[in-house]
């Protein structure tokens, strides 16, 4: 009897996902306009993903974004709920940028998702960062969840996340000059980009903000007729021994200091609090309680443990 050989599917090879980017980048536009039409092209081709996902709560923002993000994951994680994350940019793998049902995406699923948004966008000039946004909110409306988490790359009003039309939420965190050559030179043009975010009707969360970046963004929630909640308006904070005091219409609550290290991740744990509030979805205390004190963005001010702390000075 002739012996059988088992054939097997060969394995997925590491450099799948830098080919699929690397072929891309040969079908970015020539210019970059900062419009949404492209993607909206090709999302339509998909079926309309980004209208198919459960409450999203969109952030933008200068300084705080990945931060809030955190903590906004962290909450309803530990309320049992079930989360999509996407943020940028990535440190190590591309993989980082999209959590998909509370795990990071696999190598696998995520080439076969490019690949299958390659194939449909069928060579018709889109940027990477449109692409990759496609390719998570494609992700994001074939899996279940309870709350999705989007990270603007860009600015706001053009950034490739604002194709969401309703969002549950929305949050801006603190602002100040960045991206000066697609944004503008001054505060108030770039704080004017951020706040393109907001929608008829959705709440905006809004944290500590300087005066101009402020008179901005009010103006525009007037126009968009987006029902602005403002830091120390309609929410406030107040520091405490070991952690600080959150406030807002439906009383006081008292939280633990924040897991991310500097007084400043206060403002962001009670942007993401807010935001959290706003959008209806419902989180007990003691789950907001334990997801300010647990979250975690590596890499950002991360305290280091293991072998690499091992070779630093004492408190790095």
């Amino acid at each position: 009897m002739n012996a059988v050989t088992e054939v097997t599917d060969p394995p997925v090879r590491a450099d799948r996902i830098e080919d699929i980017v690397a072929r891309l980048h040969t079908l970015y536009p020539q210019l970059i306009d900062l419009s949404l039409d492209r993607l909206r092209r090709l999302l339509a081709k998909l079926g309309h993903p980004e209208c198919q996902l459960p409450p999203v709560i969109h952030v933008a923002g200068t300084n705080g974004k990945g931060s809030t993000c955190a903590f906004l994951r962290a909450m309803a994680e530990a309320a049992g709920l079930t989360v999509h994350v996407y943020t940028s940019p990535h440190l190590v793998r591309f993989n980082e940028r999209i959590r998909v049902a509370g795990e990071l995406v696999s190598d696998e699923d995520l080439a076969d998702a490019l690949e299958t948004l390659e194939r449909v966008n069928a060579g018709a000039p889109i940027t990477v960062f449109e692409m990759i946004t496609a390719t998570a909110l494609h992700l994001f409306a074939e899996a279940p969840a309870d709350l999705c988490i989007l990270e603007v790359g860009l600015g706001g009003r053009g950034d490739a996340t604002n194709v969401i039309d309703r969002p549950a939420a929305c949050a801006i965190t603190s602002i100040s000059i960045d991206h000066r050559e697609f944004l503008g030179d001054t505060l108030a043009a770039i704080a004017a980009e951020k706040a393109g975010i907001m929608k008829p009707g959705v709440p905006v969360v809004v944290g500590a903000q300087t005066e101009a970046a402020l008179a901005t963004l009010t103006e525009a929630a007037d126009r968009a007729g987006g029902k602005l909640l403002l830091r120390d308006r309609d929410w406030h904070l107040r520091p405490e021994w070991r952690g600080f005091r959150y406030i807002d219409r439906r009383g006081a609550l008292v939280l633990p200091t924040p897991s991310l290290p500097g007084a400043h991740q206060i403002d962001n744990a009670g942007i993401a609090m807010a935001a959290l509030r706003a959008s209806g979805v419902t989180v007990p205390d003691a789950a907001v309680a334990t997801g300010i004190a647990s979250a975690t963005w590596p890499a950002r001010l991360q305290r280091l443990d293991g072998r690499l702390a091992a070779v630093l000075p004492p408190g790095w």
